[in-house]
């Protein structure tokens, strides 16, 4: 008999199924896990339908960053199929007009300097300061797999994302908001604020501060990720 829960794994910007490969192995024995496709689509609308289509009936859900944003969509439009639900290293809220025109500026850099040079510089951003350079590396060239092509699609669909702040208060099941301490993309401010946005009677909510690591948590320290998880898929 299995009973592992189905859970969803939704990556983020420029990320394969790498940037959660340590879960997929770790959490193997209490999850029977698949990934979410996001490189197909240039909106989170149509990355969070290809998402249901081809998960299970029922399912826990966990979105990474960009991920996040799916996840939350997915919430917003189905939540009688979700079990759980996981935002790690993501944020609650839209792209302001600031924040949207930096992305644009960074696929005009990406466009006239090449595509590598603007994701040393970028990444480096996105990983704690002592993270190895082998990691660091490997950050690198997932994104390069990924491609620029897809970088745009992604990068558009965030920036036309909607507004999720007000459904967290809708939010039924077990959760988890999890950060990495030294996130400087969506640091632990955006995270209290989308643990505090969750239904105030609900106590269902936990929230994840993981040590040594920035915004590739998941990737950066996978023994702590994947014991919160662990937490978060036990939690009745």
């Amino acid at each position: 008999m299995n009973d592992r829960q189905a859970l969803v794994l939704v990556p983020g910007l420029s990320c394969d199924r790498r940037v959660w490969q340590a879960q997929v192995a770790g959490l193997a024995d209490i999850a029977d896990i698949s990934i979410g496709d996001t490189l197909k689509d240039d909106s989170i609308a149509a990355m969070a339908t290809r998402v249901l289509d081809a998960a299970p009936e029922r399912f826990a859900i966990a979105g990474f960053s960009m991920g996040g944003y799916v996840a939350m969509e997915i919430w917003r439009r189905a939540p009688e199929r979700v079990t759980r639900l996981a935002l790690v290293d993501t944020n609650a809220r839209a792209d302001s007009e600031e924040q949207a025109a930096l992305r644009r500026a960074a696929v005009a850099t990406a466009r006239s300097r090449g595509f590598e040079h603007v994701l040393r510089g970028s990444l480096r951003q996105l990983v704690a300061p002592d993270c190895p350079e082998a990691l660091f590396e490997e950050v690198v060239q997932m994104a390069l797999r990924v491609g620029f092509g897809t970088y745009m699609d992604q990068q558009a669909a965030i920036i036309d994302r909607a507004d999720s702040l007000e459904t967290l208060g809708t939010v039924s099941v077990p959760a988890m908001v999890m950060v990495g301490a030294a996130d400087a993309l969506t640091p632990p401010r955006l995270a209290e604020e989308m643990v505090q946005a969750m239904p105030p009677a609900f106590s269902g909510v936990v929230y994840e501060v993981i040590a040594n690591a920035g915004h590739m948590a998941p990737m950066e320290q996978p023994n702590a990720v994947n014991a919160a998880f662990r937490r978060w898929l036990m939690r009745v």
